[in-house]
């Protein structure tokens, strides 16, 4: 990545992901405003200020931990943890029931709003699509799902009940299903089939998986030092063709491949700058299992071939496709039991930055896509009845309004501040496992796109 790419990545994940956050808290002020409340401050971020102005009455700032906003406004209720201290706290009367819940609601619903405008601009300008088509490349021998009779070449059609296009949407359905034994429907010769197949964990990304590889050429992402790799002159960006005369179509296939041939002198055929050359390379044997071994990280292609559908999806379409993915994600870490995901899986503001940065450096269409997921979820996550969470002020103000008079103003202020402190330590807890997958998130930023033009369509 060259210095100017990157300075053109961090300027549009900043402003992708700052607009997420700023039309959320703007709703909000907008509504307090317009609801005749008092507004002390609108901020972007957390912790320290960056950048503060006053402007008739208000502070507004730019914080240094880009997590999220907020806009004081002290009739609402203490958030102090996260906002700081009010100075009209106290001597102010509280806002009706309903004008809470106006403002509350503003902001996850700017949000919404916010997501359809740009699902339009996708809808205009067209969105790159992946070429990643659900075709079995290769089946372990042993295997069960090979004693089932699957094969290379078949493709799959149906997970766990839905529809599948990609690999992609393979993997999603099989993560958040609540089982790990799925019904999984494969088509051969137009004739489909319904196995019930077993996902299993796996440790790089930390979902389950089924054991079914793409048709795929592994490439070498990293050759160690002193390695057999490094002897034979493979490098960094080679893609397997074959190994010991045998085609490769998945990184699985080619382990074992090379687990088997400790020591013996064994033909590689790889793909460099479009060229095909043969190397000879002699796996060393491990020590501890006696097993053969490359030196090498080996991974997917690095190179992602998009086809440009113009127009891109409808934005009602997009927008649907996005709360749905946020309450399927939401179910599963419910009935975490069933399907293993738990809050370890998800990405805090880090991993959120390293998508968009991923995304921007592919092509910025696929940002704007992933943006309207992203403002989606703000919105859903943001209902969620929980203080500190616009669903609690919701929450709050139906119990007051079926009360009649408003809730003990230190019940409501230890309430926000406990929770403030449960979220802060979410978060941090998420971030934790995101910096532990910054190999990963390095590994996408490295991908390389190549985009055609869709083809026109027949005549009719």
């Amino acid at each position: 990545m060259t210095i100017l790419n990157a300075i053109y990545v961090a300027a549009a994940v900043i402003a992708l992901f700052g607009a997420a956050i700023f039309v959320h808290e703007f709703g909000h002020f907008i509504a307090a405003r317009l609801c005749g409340m008092k507004v002390e401050a609108f901020a972007i971020g957390f912790g320290p200020k960056l950048v503060k102005w006053v402007r008739a009455g208000v502070e507004y700032s730019i914080r240094l931990f880009p997590a999220g906003g907020f806009v004081r406004l002290p009739q609402m209720g203490p958030i102090a943890a996260f906002e700081g201290s009010s100075d009209s706290a106290g001597h102010m009367p509280p806002a009706p029931a309903l004008a809470k819940i106006i403002v509350s609601l503003a902001g996850p619903a700017m949000n919404l709003v916010f997501a359809f405008v740009v699902g339009t601009v996708v809808w205009i300008v067209g969105l790159p699509e992946a070429v990643n088509p659900p075709i079995i490349g290769y089946v372990e021998p042993e295997s069960e799902e090979a004693r089932l009779g699957i094969m290379p070449g078949d493709k799959i059609v149906m997970v766990d009940g839905r529809k599948v296009h990609s690999w992609q949407e393979v993997h999603e359905v099989t993560a958040l299903a609540r089982t790990n034994i799925l019904p999984v429907v494969i088509e051969r010769a137009g004739v489909q089939t319904t196995y019930h197949l077993r996902a299993v964990y796996n440790e790089t990304i930390g979902l389950k998986l089924l054991q079914l590889e793409p048709s795929d050429h592994p490439e070498i992402l990293e050759v160690k030092p002193n390695s057999a790799a490094e002897a034979a002159g493979l490098k960094v960006g080679d893609k397997v063709l074959a190994f010991a005369g045998v085609p490769i179509a998945g990184r699985e296939q080619l382990v074992k491949l090379i687990e088997q041939r400790p020591d013996q002198p064994t033909e590689i055929k790889i793909e460099r700058d479009n060229k095909k050359l043969m190397l000879v390379v002699k796996p060393i044997r491990d020590p501890v299992s006696g097993k053969g071994r490359l030196g090498v990280l080996l991974g997917p292609s690095t190179t992602q071939v998009y086809v440009l559908k113009r127009p891109g999806p409808a934005p009602w379409i997009q927008l649907r496709d996005s709360l749905g993915m946020t309450l399927r994600v939401l179910g599963a870490l419910i009935h975490s039991k069933q399907t293993g995901v738990g809050p370890s899986d998800l990405s805090g503001p880090v991993g959120i930055i390293a998508v968009l940065a991923a995304q921007v450096n592919t092509d910025l269409r696929l940002a704007l896509r992933f943006f309207v997921l992203l403002s989606a979820g703000l919105a859903v996550i943001n209902l969620l009845p929980l203080p500190v969470l616009d669903g609690g002020h919701i929450l709050f103000a139906l119990v007051e309004k079926l009360r009649g008079r408003p809730l003990n103003a230190k019940f409501v202020e230890y309430t926000y501040t406990a929770f403030a402190a449960l979220l802060i330590g979410f978060m941090l807890y998420v971030t934790v496992f995101d910096f532990k997958r910054l190999p990963l998130f390095g590994s996408w930023l490295k991908t390389k796109a190549k985009i055609e033009q869709a083809e026109p369509a027949p005549p009719k």
